[in-house]
């Protein structure tokens, strides 16, 4: 049987067997290396220069023996450098939306869609009867925090509207808009507590809260020792 490499996996001619589901994977990783190198218009010096640049140096022959097939093994920190040296994240070059139709999400597993297998590896689509409800919790911490932001921006903005009006008419209106406005602010930051709250319930640490929102955790809490060593 022969293979012929491709930018994205090997195209078997001959019998129609499939790659074991390791070598799947690295040929999709490198097959996007390569991709996005010839996209950037570089060399394998100029990434292997850039790794270098990073602190983790990935010498020109190894990015070579990669893309061509030859390596008989990727190391997950060498993903992590390769992306950052590539301006992508890691998770693009495992799965790539985009690019590749289809990967093997396991062992012994037929091939499907590239965007669903990247769901269920960042968590976004579990497996039934299997949670991470730590994962959950900070998924939703993220939405609450984005929220309470924009209704904190949003009433500063309207107190600014309050005292800059210029008659009584747009200042009424300006009072009206920051009353509901304050109202939204309470609200997110009440659901922002719960969230930080479960976490801690749950043995974890929230994450820092910029200053905007620094009055949303209660004021016993110190947030500089959130673990118990």
């Amino acid at each position: 049987m022969t293979q012929r490499r491709s930018d994205h996996g090997y195209e078997e001619e001959g019998d129609r067997n499939f790659l074991e589901w390791e070598d799947h994977v690295m040929a999709t990783v490198a097959g996007e290396v390569r991709r996005r190198r010839k996209e950037l218009r570089w060399s394998a010096q100029d990434l292997a220069d850039r790794c270098e640049e990073i602190g983790y140096p990935i010498p020109r022959n190894v990015i070579a023996n990669m893309e061509s097939g030859r390596r008989a093994n990727l190391p997950l920190v060498e993903i992590m450098v390769l992306a950052k040296a590539l301006h992508m994240s890691p998770i693009s070059l495992i799965y790539p939306v985009g690019y590749v139709t289809e990967v093997r999400q396991l062992p012994y597993e037929e091939q499907q869609s590239t965007w669903a297998t990247l769901q269920w590896f960042v968590g976004n689509a579990p497996e039934e009867g299997a949670t991470s409800y730590m994962l959950n919790r900070f998924q939703a911490h993220d939405l609450e925090l984005r929220s309470a932001l924009a209704a904190v921006e949003s009433e500063d903005y309207e107190r600014w509207k309050v005292k800059t009006a210029a008659n009584r008419i747009q200042r009424e209106a300006a009072e009206r808009d920051l009353a509901r406005c304050v109202a939204r602010a309470a609200s997110a930051k009440r659901e922002l507590r719960r969230l930080r709250d479960a976490i801690r319930a749950d043995g974890g640490t929230p994450p820092d809260l910029p200053s905007l929102l620094d009055n949303v955790d209660p004021p016993d809490i110190d947030t500089t020792e959130e673990i118990d060593l």
